[in-house]
């Protein structure tokens, strides 16, 4: 359990997350164990003991977006509900807990609210987040919160501006030194098409990899595949893409296979793509920049549509990608994607993340994946030093 905790505490810091000294997670063992900041798996200790559950994550997040959303929320606000995909299906809402709602008893007030959320915001802590079963899902957890907010705050900044004192220095602060380019540089891919089994699967799992180091999927969300005409090789449902070993499915086209069961929710989109666009590798990463742009919708006050994100039969275009709505699994992205992804080889879905192909191998695919990210980074600085009135 030890090594559990040191490897998701290693995994928070390499994903430039949360602070290195300001981690800890507490687990169920024989008795509870908890590691980290002191204080912090004091905390999570005494948490986990109220919870029905195996394991906790208390974390300060690098980024201070969780506490500026909680300290620009209204007083009567008890949560906050960010509108990306990951919060929709996975967290519903995040709440929130200030000071003064921790009463005499910090402990029994952050349990009473993990009960039934996976993860919550505490002014003076950070992110606390609990997992069911495994340490691994209390990091998941955790880091989805941490997505969640980083994308609602950047929408909120975008619209509102800032409002609370020390705001403006930490945005330049994450603006100018957190953020770090973006790049397919140094990396090394297979050219294609590739049709030896091991090595397709070795070829994803470097990809996958290389998603996760590069900062272009958060948690274990994103999926991967490659086609090698016979069979369709794809990540498993739930699946680290940097730990893939194991966990890539390969499964017919034709679907006569109960194999598919275990893979991606979106394999149906993925073989409907394989099928429409003449391509090898598809990618799927949820880069945060282009989640937040693909909400941004200048037609939003006049538009008669509530669920945008799935009911919105437009195809908008940023910066030469086209901008779908769609639920995810075998909803709309099957139907949505494959007819628009096609000539540009990517493509965005509302709230979701970016698809990106590679006609003979990834490198075509990574590198429109970085290509899209760096686009919507720009854009949305772009238009935010316009509402400021300059950079």
């Amino acid at each position: 359990m030890y090594d559990q905790i040191e490897k998701y505490s290693r995994k928070l810091i390499s994903d430039r997350s949360a602070l290195p000294d300001r981690i800890a997670f507490a687990a169920q063992d024989d008795t509870v164990i908890a590691a980290g900041d002191a204080g912090l798996a004091r905390l999570a200790a005494a948490v986990l003991e109220r919870l029905n559950c195996l394991a906790l994550c208390a974390a300060a997040p690098a980024l201070p977006f969780a506490v500026f959303l909680l300290q620009r929320a209204a007083n009567h606000e008890l949560e906050i509900v960010p509108r990306d995909t990951e919060t929709r299906t996975f967290l519903h809402d995040i709440p929130i807990l200030r000071r003064n709602d921790l009463g005499d008893d910090p402990v029994e007030a952050i349990a009473h609210v993990l009960g039934n959320r996976k993860g919550v915001i505490v002014q003076g802590i950070g992110i606390v987040a609990s997992g069911a079963l495994t340490v691994e899902q209390a990091f998941i957890n955790w880091s989805s919160v941490f997505h969640s907010t980083f994308i609602k705050y950047l929408e909120d900044v975008l619209q509102d501006g800032f409002k609370l004192p020390d705001e403006a220095q930490a945005f330049d602060h994450f603006r100018t030194k957190w953020l770090v380019r973006l790049t397919a540089e140094g990396l090394i891919f297979r050219n294609g098409p590739l049709r030896d089994k091991a090595d397709i699967l070795d070829e994803m799992a470097r990809v996958g990899r290389y998603t996760v180091e590069r900062g272009l999927v958060d948690s274990f969300f994103g999926n991967i595949s490659y086609s090698n005409g016979d069979l369709l090789y794809i990540s498993q449902t739930a699946s680290s893409l940097d730990e893939l070993a194991g966990c890539i499915d390969p499964v017919p086209f034709e679907n006569s296979s109960t194999v598919g069961i275990t893979a991606s929710s979106e394999l149906v989109a993925h073989r409907r793509i394989f099928e429409t666009a003449g391509c090898r590798a598809i990618l799927h990463g949820h880069p945060r920049f282009a989640v937040v742009m693909s909400m941004l919708c200048d037609e939003k006050e006049h538009c008669p549509i509530a669920d945008c994100w799935k009911d919105c039969p437009r195809v908008r275009i940023l910066g030469g990608t086209p901008v779908v709505a769609g639920e995810i699994g075998a909803g709309g992205i099957a139907k949505n994607l494959p007819p628009v992804i096609g000539g540009p080889g990517r493509a965005i879905v509302y709230g979701h993340g970016v698809f990106t192909l590679g006609r003979a191998d990834f490198a075509e695919a990574f590198q429109a994946l970085v290509d899209v990210e760096n686009w919507c980074r720009e854009e949305y600085f772009r238009r935010f030093d316009e509402r400021q009135g300059g950079p």
